[in-house]
């Protein structure tokens, strides 16, 4: 009898233990890269990028074709990711101080710290520059080097200076201004490269006592210019490029001067840093036992800077063809990214082709994670109950770009929606519009505007609804 007692406790225990764990809130790293274009991965085509960590997320996760961000910079990226709201709704980019004018949004972090998780930002805050509005303000309980500043003088410390780095034989960029100071990280080490040191101090974070499940988010400055790597990283590359040969010239006029070549071996050595960054953030998470209830989302801001103003000397780091333009552009180059989404909710690896945005993390990752909704009014939608299934939703997605930089990336002044596979661009200074099939002509090569009217009228209509409802700038 006595035996049959302790027999039904312990199998009472086992079930209570069971529940706790499989109620057990999950932990949420996002990782984001800055200037990483889609095929900026050997998993997508690269011959001369090296990325076996993003890789093995691809092959192990669910690994998204028809991800897009908000906008094709920096910037109003950013405010995407963190209000999940479309920028150009609310005057981004544009004249106003974009902390002040995001006040009354709600932010990624402020979702999850309202939802009772600990919440961590380590890197590229970029979204203005009054400090009450930084991460440490705007829901994230710690914050490392997250400010206004957009890029790093040098990415060898001191991050701040741009000084000559004797151990790795490389003279940082110490013309490059940068966007603002980066914070937090002022004591280091000679030599030590800004990637590595982000990501050791998103490991402290990992490592330490969690009573709370945790948010945590590393915006990496990389792969952003100045362009700069480690040395031994640099010469690897180099030699790698002896051995590859290139059709075509590196430079064509089209969308401005486009590069046509991945041939820089310090832009391939910096990729490699980011990627190694994540499989360390990985092993981090198996060896403290949290890998099983992580969920991990790897992605960038926007495309490759590939484009540049004709005429313009800029130094180019990569290529985004077959897609077209890149970094500035609301072409496929420009906005089309990676988005990989594993760990914890990964049953079975696949390539979803559900359309989504950026503005959908918040709401996605709320949701995946069985937490309460935010109650304001977002683009973003939720694309959790479609990850697994072969089923997709129907997305209408807007980008406006009052903030041409033709001399700087070749982009021109235009507002655009993709509605099902059609693609329509209003360059509305030029009064001249564009019209592309996405599901026969990815390479946006063939403008059907002329022969297909009455679609593009409509299309146009929308967007001169949507531009007349947010008041947008021009």
């Amino acid at each position: 009898m006595l035996a049959k007692i302790k027999f039904f406790i312990l199998l009472i225990l086992t079930i209570a233990l069971t529940q706790s764990c499989s109620q057990k809130k999950k932990n949420v790293i996002l990782f984001l890269v800055d200037d990483f274009g889609y095929h900026d991965l050997s998993s997508k085509g690269s011959n001369l990028y090296e990325t076996p960590n993003i890789d093995k997320l691809v092959a192990q996760g669910i690994d998204f074709s028809n991800a897009y961000v908000s906008h094709p910079r920096c910037l109003p990226s950013r405010y995407g990711i963190q209000t999940s709201k479309f920028p150009g709704r609310s005057g981004i980019p544009g004249q106003a101080e974009v902390g002040v004018n995001m006040k009354n949004d709600i932010t990624l972090g402020e979702a999850f710290q309202g939802n009772g998780y600990e919440t961590f930002f380590a890197g590229k805050w970029h979204l203005g520059k009054v400090e009450k509005y930084w991460p440490q303000h705007r829901g994230y309980d710690i914050n490392i080097a997250g400010g206004s500043a957009g890029a790093p003088k040098s990415y060898f410390w001191p991050y701040n200076k741009g000084t000559w780095v004797e151990d790795n034989g490389l003279k940082s960029n110490n013309k490059h201004k940068g966007h603002g100071y980066i914070l937090g990280l002022e004591e280091g080490e000679k030599g030590e490269y800004l990637t590595d040191r982000l990501t050791d101090e998103t490991i402290k974070f990992i490592n330490k006592k969690h009573d709370k499940p945790f948010f945590a988010m590393l915006a990496h400055y990389g792969v952003h210019t100045p362009l700069e790597a480690k040395k031994e990283l640099v010469e690897k590359y180099e030699n790698k490029l002896k051995s590859m040969s290139f059709e075509g010239p590196e430079i064509i006029i089209k969308d401005g001067e486009t590069k046509q070549h991945q041939d820089v071996a310090v832009y391939a050595a910096m990729i490699e840093s980011v990627d190694e960054s994540l499989g360390r953030l990985i092993s981090a998470l198996k060896k403290k036992g949290l890998y099983e209830n992580t969920i991990i989302v790897f992605t960038s801001d926007h495309g490759g800077l590939s484009n540049r103003g004709v005429g313009n000397k800029r130094v180019l780091a990569t290529s985004n063809l077959p897609l077209r333009a890149g970094k500035g552009h609301i072409y496929e180059g420009g906005i089309k990214v990676p988005f990989i989404i594993g760990g914890a909710i990964t049953s079975k690896s696949h390539t979803s082709s559900q359309v989504t945005c950026n503005v959908d993390i918040r709401p996605t990752l709320i949701e995946l994670c069985g937490l309460k909704q935010p109650k304001d009014d977002i683009d973003g939608i939720s694309i959790a109950p479609y990850i697994y299934e072969d089923e997709t939703i129907d997305r209408t997605l807007m980008w406006h770009s009052p903030r041409a930089r033709g001399t700087s990336t070749g982009d021109d002044f235009c507002t655009v929606i993709r509605e099902g596979d059609y693609k329509l661009f209003d360059f509305y200074k030029r009064g001249e519009v564009e019209l592309y099939d996405l599901s026969k002509d990815p390479y946006e090569s063939n403008n059907i505007a002329a022969e297909n009217k009455e679609l593009a009228s409509k299309l146009k209509g929308k967007i001169d609804n949507w531009r007349t409802k947010y008041n947008t700038v021009k």
